[in-house]
């Protein structure tokens, strides 16, 4: 077993290899990475023997933080991504082979997103257990909220009036992605006037990715009086749909036009086969902060809490291979 550094040419095998392994998504695939690739400096690594590949690790340099390599700063959640080969034993050979090559480019911490389990199609979870083994520190967890959609919870009585006020203001659902622009507008005044940010993408970006991913986002909005006033644009991986944004107006708000959206994209998510519906994190300062009011909003729909890990691993902690 030995690691190499990933090459453009290896882009088009890279994609064949995630599309079957147990944990990946398309956030994995390189034509998602490829949106962004001149923001970072790549080191993703590739795992093999006798040129079959065993596994692979999307990563690249911290942008800040030069002596780190982060799998992967671009995306949610990166991980060492196999199709069942990088089991037990053979997981914690991989990390080191991957630890020893970062380690001789000069890095001297690995920072780690472990994938979540509600995305792995099958459990995945053998890297948790080979970072204990190096010594990896948990140095980060987020909170989430998810719906089970095979056992959801009860959602909450106030979450049933404000989908039926809603209905009384003649709010309609709309899907589709031809509302991105009007979405956008409503979602970067809501977070500018709410947290005095912008969104992680651009319109432009968002465009490109829904271009490239047409399966893979989807828009849900609700229209008042005509006009978009709430939406939500979902990440639809094989198990989940992800709320990877969530925006109302302040009119979307006067008639609660979110609970009409959120309730129309978990039923389509149920009928449309996914075992879970992620409303995504509610955490701050690198998870040591919980918004409550925000946490009690999501779970209020019937969800329950699952957590986002980051480890770090201290290269130089020895030159011989994990314990």
């Amino acid at each position: 077993m030995k690691a190499s550094l990933f090459l453009p040419d290896d882009a088009a095998r890279w994609d064949e290899f995630c599309a079957r392994a147990h944990g990946a998504t398309f956030l994995h695939s390189r034509r998602f990475l490829s949106y962004h690739a001149n923001r970072f400096v790549d080191q993703s690594i590739i795992i093999e023997d006798a040129g079959d590949w065993l596994g692979v690790i999307p990563a690249a340099r911290h942008p800040v933080e030069h002596d780190a390599v982060v799998s992967h700063p671009g995306i949610t959640y990166g991980g060492v991504l196999h199709q069942g080969r990088l089991r037990g034993g053979a997981m914690i050979s991989a990390l080191d082979c991957a630890g020893s090559l970062w380690r001789a480019a000069g890095f001297a911490r690995l920072q780690y997103k472990a994938v979540p389990h509600i995305y792995q199609r099958a459990p995945a979870q053998e890297d948790l257990y080979a970072l204990f083994r190096a010594g990896a520190r948990r140095y980060r967890c987020d909170l989430s909220s998810c719906i089970d959609l095979q056992h959801r919870l009860p959602a909450s009585e106030r979450r049933g009036r404000a989908h039926a006020k809603a209905l009384r203001a003649g709010a309609q659902v709309t899907a589709g992605n031809e509302h991105m622009r009007a979405f956008w507008d409503v979602l970067e005044e809501n977070l500018q006037r709410k947290h005095q940010t912008q969104p992680v993408h651009t319109l432009q970006e968002i465009t490109t990715l829904g271009t490239r991913f047409p399966d893979r986002l989807r828009l849900i909005g609700a229209l008042v009086g005509g006009r978009l006033e709430a939406g939500t644009l979902l990440f639809l991986t094989d198990t989940v749909a992800h709320a990877q944004y969530i925006a109302s107006s302040e009119r979307g708000h006067e008639v609660n036009a979110l609970d009409l959206v959120l309730e129309s994209a978990i039923e389509e998510s149920r009928l449309g086969g996914k075992r879970y519906f992620d409303f995504g994190i509610s955490t701050e300062s690198q998870g040591r902060a919980l918004n409550e009011g925000l946490n009690r909003f999501k779970n209020e729909f019937g969800a329950g809490g699952v957590v986002h890990e980051f480890y770090e691993w201290d290269l130089r902690r020895n030159d011989d291979a994990i314990e």
